[in-house]
């Protein structure tokens, strides 16, 4: 017996399939795993199958073609492809976290692809899969071209590519947010993106700091946000959050990016005994670097005003932009879209 992959389109009709399973049946080809994409064509069925040695791919063909199956790909495949296709994509997706540079290799073991490129710039063609060919976005610049001469690529084929594409890009962007800080006193601390587990060290934390840290925080007298506050505020829908863990891995600050539209509001909260050691100052220079990266137009930060240790820190990252007061509170804005096109131009 011989392994072979079958690929054929048939229409998305009651009994259609039965029809294939059963020429095929009649050719003593045993169906060992099998998938259905669903494309503007009909329900395209790839097969796992094993035949007779005797049967050539021809024979397999005009079977598939009596099954009402059409425009028909049959090839010679190996035990490895056994392993059905969920399994190895959340196979490829360790390896990536893993080592996020072996992406090409993943895309090609994934699709069966001929080649795999990096592209600098995305060009004008659209992205999606036509065809033999493929054009996926790469978050963080340019974009991969795969082709493979045949079967063409569906809709599912390009959702999962795209999906390693963006988990590779969120490992590459989380390893570059991860630093080792040196404060002015010399100690080190180790920043990196929040994760949801953090969720019980961040409300230790909020448990650990004054109802004067909470304050000028969240700008009220409380105890803290909610757990599913907290939550949201770990893992924002759009921006960031990052932790400072010291040396014995206890987390002692946070600082949050919230984005709505092209702008981001930040805010910083710091356990009472790393208060005044610059910790605040670093975490939100992060923060305007992360919007830089992100393209916002401009970070926002709510303060009351004699929140001298914040203003203090606003006026450390070195960008000056409008203030207003409403009573005790002040809004400070830091532009960045501005001032990367000023450095731009002073660079062009």
């Amino acid at each position: 017996m011989a392994l072979w992959r079958i690929r054929a389109t048939v229409d998305d009709r009651p009994g259609y399939l039965s029809v294939l399973t059963a020429s095929l049946a009649l050719k003593s080809v045993n169906i060992l795993a099998v998938q259905v994409h669903t494309t503007e064509a009909g329900a395209v069925d790839d097969f796992l199958v094993d035949a007779p040695d005797a049967l050539t791919e021809a024979e397999l063909v005009a079977a598939v073609e009596r099954g009402r199956g059409r425009d028909a790909w049959v090839s010679r495949t190996e035990a490895r492809d056994l392993a059905d296709q969920p399994t190895r994509a959340l196979g490829l997706a360790s390896r990536l976290v893993r080592d996020p540079d072996s992406l090409g290799d993943a895309l090609s073991a994934l699709l069966g692809a001929d080649a795999v490129i990096w592209r600098p710039a995305p060009g004008h063609n659209r992205y999606g899969a036509d065809r033999g060919a493929m054009r996926l976005v790469d978050p963080t610049g340019g974009a991969y071209e795969i082709s493979r001469p045949a079967p063409a690529f569906t809709p599912a084929e390009y959702a999962r590519a795209q999906a390693l594409v963006d988990l590779a890009a969120t490992v590459v962007r989380q390893a570059a947010d991860q630093v080792t800080l040196v404060l002015p006193d010399a100690t080190e601390v180790r920043v990196r993106p929040a994760v949801g587990e953090d969720l019980a060290a961040v409300r230790a934390m909020h448990d650990r700091c004054s109802p004067g840290s909470r304050y000028r925080r969240y700008l009220a007298v409380t105890p803290g946000p909610s757990q599913a506050q907290l939550a949201r505020l770990i893992d924002p829908a759009r921006g960031v959050t990052l932790v400072a863990l010291a040396d014995d891995g206890r987390l002692v600050a946070m600082a949050n990016l919230i984005a709505e539209g092209d702008l981001g509001e930040v805010a910083v909260l710091v356990e009472d005994a790393w208060q005044r050691r610059g910790l605040g100052t670093a975490l939100l220079r992060r923060l305007v670097a992360h919007g830089t990266r992100a393209g916002y137009a401009a970070l926002v930060a709510h303060t009351h005003v004699d929140n001298r240790p914040m203003l203090t820190a606003l006026r450390r990252v070195g960008r000056s932009g409008p203030l207003d007061r409403d009573g005790s509170l002040l809004t400070v804005t830091l532009p960045l879209a501005a001032a990367a096109d000023h450095a731009a131009a002073a660079t062009g």
